[in-house]
């Protein structure tokens, strides 16, 4: 059987938002609550709304240039034709960054969830298990892959219903405690400081980490290159899937709080923080605190797969990115090599030897590896964000107003709507300035940033310099 030539046409609607569902559903939300909890008390239920709304936003704006071109590569060709080709290099290359950032955190955090069993056992060893199975996964057909991600998605998306509702149980009629009495809403505002324990910057403060749990969303747009008709899925995925996970954030945190003491998430038993630390998720730990062992090792089964199907749908994702780069000579052409499944198999292999670094994290510093690596996630993710906004922005001053009204999923309130996303994601990356873990973070970040632009211009500028020469050389041709 010969090769195919370009990616497959084999996502349907249901794979796309699932797909999305299971890259931003993970660690963001069973285990990075924690911190985002301490730092603004019950109040980070404000904080998740924000952060939801802006994200809708940066999903419309990825969604109206997806459905009036869906292309691989997605959001860093809309850069590179709307932007210019430097633009669309270093957005290209730093999603790619961002799909190996956050996934080395959700297979770190497996390796912490394992912990809750086997305590004595290095958490290296569980994070090498989940890399292999990752690989055997993301090699198998795109048709494949569709299959069990959604079905890994569906699990903890039952999971986190169910626990809603058994939530919900205890804090109405007690059911299933230990002492059988119900736990309140009282909690939200029963401690010192009330709903604003840590005040409104306490608020502030959190979104950095709120902004990590949504991260990996954006891979509705790369799938869009593999949708059987992304005219129809993207739109439905965009409108559905960010207010889905909103609610799913939180409800659940929402449940958290009423029943497990929220100054307690994340800490010792002596009161001291461990909120760097992987004792694994306080989702466990809220049902080990009311007296149901069983379902405290059910969740952590489920918490497990949660991190297994974000990490592949990071891998996916940032896959599909690399092959739309290597289609416009912005990445190694082995890069857009495809298996006879139809497969960017080289990309693929890549991805997963770079996971290995979080074996060595975990070998040197498992105390503070989610820590820094969830804080570096977080930088490339909104810088992400922010090129997507740029980007379709530009799309629309390059359209003619007729084009313009053709549109058939545009982004509402523009010009106005987007601008504020813009400023709200900027704000999120000036926070990270103001705590160690992320303002070390954001000088990786921004080292990131000059360096992929120095080889942008030592590899690629002169070339894409003949290429837009040669389009416009074309173009005139055309218009004669």
């Amino acid at each position: 059987m010969s090769q195919p030539k370009q990616l497959m046409r084999r996502l349907s609607t249901r794979h796309i938002r699932f797909i999305a569902l299971g890259s931003a559903i993970g660690t963001g939300l069973f285990l990075g609550s924690s911190s985002a909890i301490q730092a603004a008390g019950p109040a980070v239920l404000l904080a998740y709304m924000i952060a939801g709304a802006a994200v809708f936003l940066v999903m419309r704006a990825l969604g109206e240039m997806a459905v009036h071109r869906p292309v691989a590569g997605s959001f860093s060709q809309y850069a590179y034709d709307y932007l210019g080709p430097m633009a669309g290099f270093i957005t290209g290359w730093t999603y790619i960054f961002e799909m190996v950032i956050v996934p080395i955190a959700d297979v770190t955090a497996i390796g912490g969830y394992m912990g809750y069993w086997f305590p004595g056992i290095p958490p290296w060893i569980w994070v090498l298990g989940t890399v292999l199975l990752i690989a055997a996964i993301n090699l198998m057909s795109v048709r494949v892959f569709g299959e069990l991600e959604f079905w890994f998605s569906l699990l903890k998306v039952v999971t986190i219903l169910a626990l809603i509702a058994v939530g919900l149980g205890l804090i109405l009629f007690g059911i299933g405690s230990s002492d059988g009495k119900p736990v309140g809403v009282h909690n939200l505002w029963a401690y010192e400081g009330g709903f604003f324990a840590k005040g409104w910057d306490g608020l502030i403060m959190s979104l950095t980490m709120v902004m990590f749990a949504f991260g990996g969303i954006e891979v509705i747009g790369t799938s869009a290159g593999e949708a059987g008709d992304p005219q129809r899925a993207i739109p439905r995925a965009i409108n559905s899937v960010p207010l889905r996970i909103l609610v799913f954030y939180i409800g659940t945190i929402f449940v958290l709080m009423c029943i497990y003491p929220w100054p307690e998430i994340g800490n010792h038993a002596d009161g001291t923080s461990a909120a760097a630390e992987l004792h694994g998720s306080p989702f466990v730990s809220m049902f080990e605190y009311v007296g149901i062992k069983y379902a405290a090792s059910l969740l952590n089964i489920v918490v497990i797969t949660a991190a297994i199907s974000a990490v592949n749908s990071d891998i996916f994702g940032a896959g599909r990115m690399m092959y739309g780069m290597a289609e416009k000579g912005h990445a190694p052409e082995i890069f857009g090599r495809l298996s006879k499944n139809g497969v960017p198999w080289v990309t693929v292999i890549t991805l997963i030897v770079s996971l290995l670094v979080a074996i060595v994290l975990n070998a040197l510093i498992p105390e503070r590896a989610f820590a820094l690596v969830a804080a570096l996630g977080t930088f490339a993710t909104v810088w992400v964000w922010v090129m997507i906004l740029f980007a379709q922005m530009g799309m629309r001053r390059k359209l003619s107003r007729e084009e313009i009204k053709a549109l058939k999923f545009p982004v509402p309130g523009y010009p106005v709507v987007p601008m504020l996303a813009i400023l709200f994601m900027l704000l999120t990356i000036g926070l990270m300035t103001l705590q160690e873990d992320t303002r070390l973070a954001l000088c990786a970040g921004g080292i990131w940033l000059v360096a992929i632009t120095v080889i942008y211009w030592g590899c690629c500028a002169s070339r894409d310099k003949k290429v837009l020469a040669e389009k416009a050389r074309q173009q005139d041709v055309t218009d004669v």
